[in-house]
């Protein structure tokens, strides 16, 4: 397993180092012509590409797809950098880091540029302002959580260095509710299938994510450059078959078919399952412009900790040509026709 040289132009920080040693210690031995797509989330917006792996979607486009969960979106970036992921599902927070630090990667779609997370709390914490010097869990710092807590807490008037809170990186949702439902956290940031897991046991549901209207990356495919250069047209077969398996998934037909992969997926009951579809439905793009919007607010909060995020070009990271592409052509009207929908 190589360790890019890439690296070297990154700032060495503790995930930085994490992501080092990740990737030094696993390999994942791609065959020659499989691509390595790497995401940071498994849960309902992972399902355009579980299903475009089941139904056979990326081998119609004559794609070798494999997906491949990554502990946290810094680590998923890193992986990026070094080669050993080709295309990230990942948020706009990491991504914009990884370019401060002089990583050359673009935005090539959005799939998700909503709020999807929840901020629940201990049954006896009831008010926002409650969690002053308290334990937050989430999956990593420099994330897509992180970045969702971070707006949560500019809603509420809070701030995690003034108020003094501590945040508890625990590498996936799942764990984060296993330490919010052992005491181990008092507040955790959760996207709906997870959230609706521990509510029922009487946690506080502090912000219910419509309630936070700011908009900003909760998934996008994320690639080097040089890959956009050389390989565009894999990227756009590559998107072919996620926007069909997003238009399947997005179909009310398919909406029990839909619901038991994600139970299977994620080895959940029906009952979170169909929450995590119903966010789902919710939170995802039809059409998946990457746009300057949903990158704003993430440099805003950004930029305050490292200033060289402010200095990133939002129009120059957004690389919208392919799905401008697969609109003007009609492919993405034609995608949902067949799933019996319309985008007019």
């Amino acid at each position: 397993m190589r360790i890019n040289r890439s690296f070297a132009n990154l700032s060495i920080t503790a995930p930085l180092m994490a992501a080092l040693l990740y990737f030094a210690e696993f390999s994942f031995a791609a065959a020659p012509g499989k691509i390595i797509l790497g995401y940071a989330a498994p849960g309902a917006r992972a399902l355009p590409f579980w299903i475009a792996q089941e139904l056979g979607l990326f081998n119609k486009y004559g794609l070798d797809v494999e997906p491949v969960f990554i502990r946290g979106a810094p680590l998923l970036v890193s992986g990026l950098a070094s080669g050993d992921i080709h295309i990230g599902s990942t948020g706009g927070s990491a991504t914009l880091a990884a370019v401060a630090a002089g990583q050359d990667l673009k935005i090539i779609a959005t799939f998700g540029s909503r709020n999807t997370f929840d901020l629940i709390s201990q049954p006896n914490i009831k008010r926002p302002e409650d969690l002053r010097g308290k334990r937050i869990g989430l999956t990593s710092i420099g994330g897509t959580t992180w970045m969702a807590l971070l707006l949560w807490l500019e809603h509420f008037g809070l701030d995690v260095q003034r108020d003094k809170m501590q945040l508890q990186p625990t590498g996936e949702q799942a764990l984060t509710v296993q330490a919010l439902d052992a005491g181990v956290v008092n507040a955790a940031i959760l996207d709906g299938i997870y959230s609706s897991r521990i509510k029922p046991k009487g946690f506080t549901v502090l912000g219910e994510y419509s309630d936070l209207k700011y908009q900003f990356i909760s998934q996008a495919l994320v690639v080097q450059k040089s890959l956009l250069q050389q390989r565009g047209d894999m990227l756009e077969n590559l998107l072919k078959a996620e926007i069909e398996g997003l238009a399947y998934v997005l179909a009310p037909k398919n909406k029990a078919a839909v619901i038991k992969t994600l139970m299977r997926r994620m080895k959940t009951a029906a009952g979170p399952a169909e929450e995590g579809y119903l966010d789902l439905l919710r939170g995802m793009d039809r059409k998946p412009y990457p746009t300057v919007e949903s990158l704003v607010h993430v440099q805003r909060l950004m930029k305050v900790q490292n200033p060289k995020i402010g200095a990133v070009n939002l129009e120059e990271l957004n690389d919208a040509r392919l799905v401008k592409k697969l609109d003007d052509s009609g492919f993405i009207d034609k995608a949902y026709a067949a799933q019996g929908m319309t985008l007019k």
